[in-house]
Order: C-alpha cells, then structure tokens, then sequence
C-alpha cells in the first residue's frame, strides 16, 4: 500500500502525466459512499485520474481510501480547495495535485507550501498574472464553458508559456475541441461522473459512455492514457 502521506509521482511527473491523459473526471457527490461508489467505476472504466472535491463530506478519506485501493496506478488530486485547512487536508490524505475554484493569493500560497502541483481557478488575463507571479505554470480555467475553447486560444497568446485545464460545464462531445485548442487536460464533472450510481443499469451505461470517450480520444490521438 502507497504511504498515504507521500505523493505518488513529482510535481512535473504528475503534471506531465496528466497531460498524457487528457481527461480528469470530477466527482462531485453527497457522502463518501456515493463519492467512492462513482469512483470506483469510473476506474473500472479506464479512468486514470480523478479529481475528489471537497464538498464531498470526508472527501480527505475517499482520497486515502482510493489511494490504498489504487497505488501507483492513478493520479489522485483534490478539488474545491478553498482553504490553507483544506490544503493541508488534502496534502496528508495523499493527494497528487490540488485544484481551487478562485486564486487568492493568500490560499494560492497555501496550495503551493504543500510541494503539489495547483491548479487555481482562473478566468481573466488578471488572474492568469496573478497566478504567474505566485509560480504557478498550471491553472484551472473556471468556468470554462463561459469562454469556450476559442476563449482558450486568446489566452494562449498572450500566455503561451501556462498551461490550463478547462472544466465546468464541459460536455463529452466537447473535450476533443478543446485539447485541440491546446488545452493542458479536460476537466469533466457531471456530464460524466454523476453525483451517484443508480443501480447496475447506470453503472453499465456509464461504463459505457467513459470506455467510448477514450476509444475516441486514442482514435483522435489527442491524449493517449
């Protein structure tokens, strides 16, 4: 069992690592048992990284508890960071990357006193800066269906050397578009990781749904798992 103490990879591998994978699934439950039950599918599907938010009761134990269930084999990270507690929280549960909504500067610093990879919420050319001058080289594009993936290629312009994950309100048939504007990974929540499973029905379209999302990914050769 991985120490759950220790990241799995170093912040550049788990940054290069995500951007081979291209797609991180968001999961977004009401309790820890529901949280773990998507997970877990989602991972039977083929899934290789996870994002678990903290507005999931206990999300600091389903990250410890998948960590123990998939070692090595998955990157873990931690969503909805809103606080230096959260951050530390996240941190000793064995997260990989940590991923906020905003970026104050103040938690921003926090994230980053932790020696994982962060991902700060940003829309603007503004918070983009902010976000540099902190050290940053990654961020979440927030909400990212506000923008676009054409948003995404105007900020690259002035920014070429930050990479951004765009999430929030992103659909299946969106996340090729939007690698193909350049971005770092796809974040998708809800149109792919529902809040729970209803049954062995929904996990079998579920599964379903994540296997062919990833065919068509390999078939694109937008990001290879």
């Amino acid at each position: 069992m991985t120490d759950p103490d220790r990241p799995v990879c170093s912040p550049d591998q788990v940054l290069d690592r995500m951007a081979r994978l291209g797609l991180i699934l968001v999961i977004r439950s009401a309790t820890k048992d529901d949280a773990l039950h998507v997970s877990r599918v989602l991972l039977g599907a083929g899934i290789k990284a996870l994002e678990i938010t903290f507005t999931i009761p206990d999300a600091s134990e389903v990250i410890t508890t998948l960590r123990g269930e998939v070692g090595r084999e998955v990157i873990l990270g931690a969503g909805t960071i809103r606080s230096a507690d959260d951050s530390l929280r996240a941190a000793d549960s064995g997260a990989d990357f940590l991923v906020s909504p905003g970026s104050p500067p103040r938690l921003v610093e926090a994230m980053l006193a932790t020696a994982r990879p962060v991902l700060p919420g940003v829309l603007t050319p503004t918070e983009v800066m902010q976000t540099r001058s902190l050290g940053v080289s990654v961020v979440k594009l927030f909400p990212a269906s506000l923008v676009g993936p054409t948003g995404l290629q105007a900020l690259l312009g002035p920014f070429p050397d930050m990479a951004f994950v765009p999430t929030g309100g992103i659909t299946t048939d969106a996340v090729i578009p939007w690698l193909d504007a350049g971005a770092h990974a796809v974040g998708l929540g809800s149109s792919l990781a529902p809040p729970s499973i209803r049954g062995a029905a929904h996990a079998r379209e579920l599964t379903f749904r994540v296997r062919r999302l990833l065919e068509d990914l390999l078939a694109h050769g937008s990001k290879a798992g």
